[in-house]
């Protein structure tokens, strides 16, 4: 029996590879029993601040928290039988890493984190009235030891400025998922769930830095990654159908931590620009927030009909055998 300092016995790692295999139809054949609504930001921790003139000076913790709770409560009608988990139901803080866990703990097989998005604004000036400002000219007279510096005061009138903050002309709504080339969070996160299931042979001793188990970790993540590109497509279309502007599904270089730690199909929706003008009046409106929350509602029921329609078929195809 061939054994190396980072391998498997060869025949554990074929038992190994085909419970991977297993594993990950499993999963993507599982019901939808849990979903997580996550309500990004909270407590200490305000998000984005609209801060451009006529704004409404809100704070995005509010908006997320206002729209995640509409949210639970339009999923809890629609879905009787689906567990529906609130990450937070005040304005308490958690960190990010609090977030995933309660999420991994309640063994969610989706989660849905509400954010609004943000840019850096562009500073604007108005003359709004004047005001005297003095300045000097310098002079030299005389030579040698007796020259002299004379300076020469002067008045002149100058606009008096106020700065402010312009509005961005960005709106609409995008929808994030785990960035593909970020395993590393993703991995550690399915470490627990991989080998607690009845496929599991718990004598293994599983070498995680392993090429074996980076392999296995990565057709997880590409479960993953696959399954929440599905559900971000499935928000987006359901909020352009409202008449919104839809920006699309985006990876972020950076990864984001409540996308890769979770271990299941996660997706991160920028509802709308808390520093543009419509949106934040949108999103701070009862009939927006109400609207989002439905289209999200919906995007998460097609999701749920799409993957059970599966297993139905699944199941069908094997007893006609």
């Amino acid at each position: 029996m061939f054994l190396s300092k980072n391998r498997l016995p060869v025949f554990l790692l074929s038992s190994f590879l085909l419970f991977l295999s297993t594993a990950v139809d499993a999963q993507s054949s599982k019901k939808i029993r849990t979903i997580i609504v996550d309500a990004g930001h909270g407590g200490t921790d305000d998000g984005a601040h609209s801060e451009y003139e006529g704004s409404l000076n809100s704070k995005e913790k509010n908006v997320t928290l206002a729209i995640a709770l509409k949210l639970v409560a339009v999923l809890k009608e629609q879905l009787p039988d689906v567990n529906i988990i609130p990450t937070r139901t005040t304005d308490i803080y958690q960190n990010p890493r609090e977030k995933a866990q309660i999420a991994n703990d309640n063994h969610g097989d989706l989660f849905v984190c509400i954010h609004a998005d943000a840019v850096v604004l562009k500073t604007a000036s108005r003359i709004i009235g004047h005001h005297k400002e003095i300045y000097y000219t310098v002079k030299y007279v005389g030579k040698g030891k007796k020259r002299k510096k004379i300076r020469t005061p002067h008045t002149h009138i100058v606009p008096t400025r106020e700065y402010y903050k312009l509005p961005t002309s960005r709106k609409g709504t995008s929808t994030l998922i785990m960035a593909s080339h970020k395993t590393s969070a993703k991995t550690e996160a399915l470490e627990d769930m991989q080998f607690n299931t009845d496929a599991n042979d718990s004598t293994l001793d599983i070498n995680y830095s392993s090429p074996e188990w980076k392999a296995s970790a990565l057709l997880y993540t590409q479960h993953y990654f696959k399954r929440s590109y599905q559900l971000a497509t499935d928000v987006q279309d359901e909020i352009e159908a409202t008449g919104r502007d839809n920006l699309g599904v985006w990876q972020r270089q950076k990864g984001i931590w409540v996308l890769q730690a979770t271990q299941m199909p996660a997706v991160l929706i920028e509802t709308g620009f808390i520093d543009n003008y419509e949106d934040e009046r949108y999103l701070n409106s009862d009939k927006g927030q109400q609207e989002i929350a439905e289209s999200i509602a919906r995007a998460l029921i097609k999701y749920k009909n799409q993957v059970e329609s599966k297993i139905s078929m699944n199941t069908d195809t094997t007893n006609t055998r």
